[in-house]
């Protein structure tokens, strides 16, 4: 495909603010939106980012029906702390479960579980979130109603230098070579996006980290490319997490363009993890990375 593709879409699917929240609210048109909110171990964070949304967004402003968070096996208090802050909480449904499905089967199943005709997935470890953020994911969609998905992209500083790491590394030469028609999206990897729930029931979900890219590859096969957009979110901070976890992550994503570009059911990696023992001498420890496509989210009834 011509590179001058992408350049044609990022020039008219790129939303950099919002119109007033009272325009979103007539521009629902009847419609329900749910914000989505995955998450595992999230205490620390996610009551605020519930609580702002609710505040900002169900009791000042009528833009959000429904605030759900799919607690994805949990540690720690996030259920409680979610359900104090307000929001509705499920437990994650794997369809296998002796498979940890991670953020794949959360998304999942919130698309199955939301009363909203239209979604927004939020990061669940924001620190400083802004209310912002739903309104100019969801006002492109509300607005136009040839998308299908919104993507998010924001500045993000880091404090290790390597912020984007598994985006530039594994994702970006994925699209090159496979689905240069996306080389115009900022973040293809970016966890926050705004969905008509309709387009995405029926549609597989990727297993863990590759969900995100694995949702746009769909979107971009049945709905084509101008059915996606995305919006700038501004200043966005999240935890970081080591190299051990982004390698890993870095497998999924790879998986995912193999699960929805050439059909596959499982991609299984096993790789070699630089470790040290207890007394400070070096070791390797082997690990097995399993991707799969999980039924649609519509299986579930």
């Amino acid at each position: 495909m011509d590179l001058s593709e992408a350049r044609r879409w990022f020039e008219t699917r790129t939303f950099d603010a919002s119109s007033p929240l009272g325009d979103l609210v007539d521009a629902k048109a009847g419609r329900r939106v749910t914000v989505i909110l995955p998450a595992r171990d999230e205490a620390a964070t996610i009551g605020a980012i519930v609580q702002r949304v609710r505040t900002a967004l169900c009791d000042l402003v009528p833009l959000v029906d429904e605030v759900l968070v799919v607690d994805s096996r949990s540690g720690d208090a996030t259920a409680q702390v979610a359900r104090d802050a307000g929001a509705s909480v499920i437990t994650v449904t794997d369809p296998d479960p002796a498979f940890d499905g991670g953020k794949g089967a959360a998304m999942r199943t919130g698309i199955a579980r939301m009363q909203g005709d239209v979604g927004v997935f939020l990061d669940a470890d924001v620190t400083g979130f802004d209310p912002a953020f739903v309104a100019r994911l969801v006002g492109p969609l509300l607005r136009d109603p040839s998308l299908v998905l919104v993507k998010a992209f924001y500045d993000r500083p880091t404090h290790d230098g390597g912020g984007g790491r598994v985006t530039e590394l594994a994702a970006r030469p994925e699209i090159a070579r496979r689905a240069p028609e996306l080389g115009g999206f900022v973040q293809p990897l970016a966890g926050e996006c705004a969905f008509v729930r309709d387009a995405f029931v029926d549609l597989p979900v990727v297993s863990g980290y590759g969900v995100d890219v694995g949702m746009l590859l769909h979107a971009v096969h049945k709905h084509g490319l101008d059915a996606t957009a995305q919006a700038d979110l501004g200043r966005r901070e999240h935890q970081h997490q080591g190299l051990t976890a982004l390698g890993r992550m870095a497998l999924q994503v790879r998986a995912a363009f193999d699960l929805v570009l050439e059909g596959r059911d499982v991609v299984v990696d096993e790789r070699w993890v630089p470790t040290r023992r207890a007394d400070g001498t070096p070791d390797l420890v082997a690990e097995r990375v399993e991707t799969r496509l999980l039924p649609p989210p519509g299986a579930d009834g």
